[in-house]
């Protein structure tokens, strides 16, 4: 059987949590930061659990994760 490969967008993107949960960034993180407040900003450098109805399919991109 040949080795699984690792989708190697899915593995920039996304991150697997230590409960196995799929941990993705927020969105708008990185472009026109400047014009934002502080506080603002750190919002951003949370990460969000992807919606649960998409993380079997996702984890299938993530086979060693």
């Amino acid at each position: 059987m040949p080795k699984l490969k690792t989708h190697k967008g899915a593995k920039s993107r996304l991150s697997i949590s230590g409960r196995g949960k799929v941990m993705r960034t927020k969105i708008g993180k990185t472009h026109f930061r400047r014009n934002r407040r502080n506080t603002a900003k750190r919002l951003y450098d949370n990460k969000l659990v992807v919606a649960h109805v998409d993380q079997k399919r996702l984890k299938a991109l993530l086979p060693y994760s």
